[in-house]
This record gives C-alpha cells, structure tokens and sequence, in this order.
C-alpha cells in the first residue's frame, strides 16, 4: 500500500522520495553520487571528508570536496572528534556550497575511531553534546547527524544521543542498525531505529541491510522511519533507487535492467570515473565497481565471475576497459570471458 505521509524535509528542502544514498567512504564520489540521482536517489551524500582543513590540499580531500554541476541540495559529511575544528569545517563547506552538513558519528572503520572520531564519538555523549551544538551553530544551513545503534551491545545509546541531536538543532537523523563492534556483521536491527522515531520530531532515515524494495517497505512500516538510507545496497546496482521508489509509490516491483541499459550504465560509469579521476585512479578505481556491478548480474554464474573480474583487474588503460564492457554484452553470458579474453589479448597486441 502507498505511503501517505508527506515526503521528508532537511530545513527548506523537500526530499524528492524516501530513497537516500548513504555516504560511503571510497565509493560515494561525484560520478557515483550523479549515477544514483540520475536513477532514482531522493537525496545523495558525498564521502565523508576530514574535519582538519590542513589536510584539503590532497587530492583525494579535493576530490572528495568536488560538487561541481551537482544539482541541490549538496550533503556535505564532516568527520573528526573536535567540536571547534568540526564547527569550522561545517563553516568552511558551507562557504564553498555546501547546502546540508551531515556530522559522522556512524563510521566503524578503526583508523576512524582510533583518532576518537566517527562511531567512537558515541562512547563520549558530553563530547558529543559539544560537538553538536558547535556545528548547528556555525552554519546557517540545515545540519544532519549519522549514527549506529551506540558502541557495543552493552551501550545502546542511539535514543540518548536522538534525542541530543534534536534539542541541538539537528534537522534529520540517520540511524544505522548495528553498533559500532559489529561493523557490517551479523544482521541489522530495528527495535532501536523504532525506538528512535518513537522518541523525536525529527526525521529519521533507517540504514543496514535494505537491499531489495521489500524490504525497504517492511523496514518503513516496522520503524515508522520517514526514509531508508541505502549503503552497500547500492554498490553494483545504483537501479535500486528507483525500484524501491516505485515500489514504495505503486506496491509493484519494476522490471530489472536489461543487458542493453545494463551496457550503457556500466559504459557510462567507467568514462564518467576515467574523466573524474583521470586515466591512472580511473583505471584502478573503475575495477571494484565492475566487481560488484558482476556481483548483481544474475545472468553469470560464479566462475564466470571471477574470471571476468581477473581480466577487468589485469588491464591498464582505459580503451582496454571500455573494450571490456563493450565485448562483455556482446556475447553469450555463458561464453562471455571466452570472447572477452580474446578481445583483451587483441587490445594488448594492437597496444605493443
């Protein structure tokens, strides 16, 4: 059944559905955030970026910073552990075109939470109180808040800092289903997403384990969440975008991608992440999309896999890997890595 309730706001803007792309560290760049908006993302949020702005001259903090031509709103993330240096971050995002500040309380990686930063902050709720209030009042723009379920099992303290967050100013409120000890194991929960919704005024978008539009409607109608945020979900299938928004508009499943649109969002994906990042990162980022893009297509079976992903990781250029994808919808699924590898061989006699 459709959802009646009013789409979800972040201050002034009006999310166009229920779907939102997760920030995802080494994956939600510029050419991916486009990818998933352009199929169906109601909101996307760049990766997350060092709160120390001593650190933006690298390139991968330029990149990271990159927004140009994105259409609004633009969800910027800051990470860090110290409230001032956060709060002039947010500043500084701002300043540059920032349109929402998202803070990472979420994030389990350990050379994360071992500068005191991401989901350890969950450990140190006067920190974060600190941290909160310093950020909302940086900016004159709607400030955003992701979070996991607390630091371990024997700390759930996502209710507490919701809570926090709203009385703080913050305008919307991620909640991952996991504490920080599990990372991505095990199966996510809700009860305290539920929890969370129960508690506040503000809206809450519910994130972990939301890979199919069935899932994404249970997960709403469980929690009362007024959105899913979708992370791993989306690595290799950006199309779940618009299938879990238009089963949540129509009860209906969309038909899967057929091998023509599949060839021209994976062509078009390598050129925009060649043309992002140049040919050398492109060539060496563009392989982990290809493995999961290989991952979601049922048409090949696991040998078939991981033979096409050894070719993909083994080329060196970017004509090689367009000739891939190219030569790859070519063929029989079956036979694909047969003509695939010829054609690989082929590109590598005509490059000598």
């Amino acid at each position: 059944m459709p959802d009646s309730r009013p789409l979800p706001s972040i201050g002034p803007y009006r999310l166009a559905n229920r779907v939102i792309l997760a920030p995802m560290a080494g994956v939600t760049d510029r050419p991916f955030r486009s990818l998933c908006r352009q199929l169906g993302a109601g909101l996307v949020v760049g990766e997350m970026v060092t709160s120390d702005p001593s650190l933006w001259h690298t390139r991968k903090s330029r990149l990271r910073m990159d927004h140009r031509g994105e259409p609004g709103p633009r969800s910027v993330q800051i990470a860090g552990g110290d409230a001032d240096m956060l709060a002039l971050a947010a500043k500084l995002n701002a300043d540059q075109g920032a349109e929402i500040i998202d803070i990472n309380m979420g994030c389990p990686a350990k050379k994360v939470c071992n500068k005191a930063a991401g989901s350890a902050l969950l450990r140190d709720e006067p920190l974060v109180g600190e941290i909160l209030d310093a950020v909302v009042a940086a900016v004159d723009i709607p400030v955003t808040l992701k979070i996991r379920t607390g630091w371990c099992a024997d700390s759930n303290n996502a209710v507490r800092i919701a809570r926090m967050a709203e009385d703080a100013g913050i305008q919307a409120l991620a909640v991952h289903g996991r504490h920080r000890q599990q990372k991505y194991q095990g199966e996510a929960e809700y009860d305290t997403i539920a929890a969370v919704v129960s508690e506040v005024n503000i809206p809450v978008f519910a994130n972990g384990d939301i890979t199919t539009p069935e899932k994404a409607r249970s997960v709403l109608d469980y929690t009362g969440a007024d959105a899913v945020m979708i992370g791993r979900g989306a690595q290799g299938n950006p199309w779940i975008f618009r299938e879990i928004d238009h089963f949540l508009r129509q009860g209906s499943r969309l038909s899967a991608p057929d091998a023509e649109e599949r060839q021209e969002v994976l062509g078009g994906h390598l050129d925009a992440l060649h043309a992002f990042y140049g040919e050398h990162m492109g060539v060496r980022i563009a392989r982990k999309h290809l493995g999961w893009y290989l991952d979601g297509d049922s048409r090949f079976d696991d040998q078939t896999r991981r033979t096409l992903r050894a070719i993909f990781n083994g080329l060196e250029d970017t004509q090689g890997q367009r000739d891939f994808i190219d030569e790859l919808f070519r063929h029989d699924p079956a036979t694909a890595s047969v003509h695939v590898a010829k054609a690989v061989a082929q590109h590598g006699t005509r490059a000598a």
